[in-house]
């Protein structure tokens, strides 16, 4: 079975955990969208649990340390969206429990 190049960068990018959180990305909700364009550039489309987290530029190295490992990327782009807002209904079931969220 043959995997999107979204579904690989999720499943990378399930490695870069929240260090406040200790929850990964994915999990939390943050990742919304993941695309290759034809010249290798890896378009990553996420959110931030909130405007000016601290965070931002750390979790930007893991993103990329995690994404360059595939090899069918060459450069990676961030952008950050602030629509939709992130909320908690947006974290996994996974996330939730582990962050006694019964929601």
């Amino acid at each position: 079975m043959t995997t999107t190049f979204k579904d690989r960068a999720f499943e990378a990018l399930g490695h870069v955990i929240d260090p406040e959180l200790g929850i990964d990305l994915v999990n939390l909700g943050l990742i919304y969208d993941a695309q290759l364009t034809a010249e290798g550039t890896a378009e990553i489309t996420m959110t931030l649990t909130i405007a000016g987290c601290p965070l931002t530029e750390w979790l930007a190295k893991d993103i990329h340390d995690e994404l360059i490992k595939l090899p069918e990327v060459n450069n990676i782009e961030i952008e950050i969206v602030w629509e939709p807002a992130w909320n908690e209904s947006m974290m996994s079931r996974e996330a939730r429990m582990e962050l006694g969220i019964h929601s």
